[in-house]
């Protein structure tokens, strides 16, 4: 085999193996944007439903709390009034701890990529071990 030859061999594989890398690098970069699109989407549906059940629920929780003092107005509407403020003040601060608690909980945002990056390194480093030995 003449040295022109193992050169250009060399270098065909070089650029096999650029080609190689740079596809590979762009499935991954290509599964991210599907992932962050995948994320924006549902991010985007909890808040407007979220947004909506709230304006709902929060209408419907203090039209009841109106008819049920009104109901109660002539007997007993101090005790009503109190009642439906320590509902509401205590339903807000539990949805506030849950919120919290959502909040510090870590998404899975990019977790199939990352486990895709994770087979790449082994698969690279079994091949890299099979060509040494």
């Amino acid at each position: 085999m003449t040295e022109s030859s193992s050169r250009s061999g060399l270098f065909a594989s070089l650029r096999g193996l650029a080609a190689t890398g740079l596809a590979l690098l762009q499935t991954r970069l290509e599964l991210l944007a599907v992932e962050l699109q995948e994320e924006k989407l549902r991010l985007a549906n909890v808040a407007a439903f979220g947004t909506a059940a709230v304006i709902f629920l929060a209408a419907g929780i203090v039209f009841l709390a109106i008819f049920l003092t009104v109901l109660f107005w002539d007997s007993n509407r101090l005790l009503a009034l109190g009642v439906f403020t320590t509902l509401f003040l205590g339903g807000g601060f539990v949805c506030l701890l849950v919120a919290r608690r959502h909040a510090q909980t870590p998404s899975g945002l990019f977790a199939a990529s990352l486990a895709e990056l994770v087979k790449d390194r082994a698969a690279a480093e079994a091949e890299a071990e099979s060509g040494t030995k």
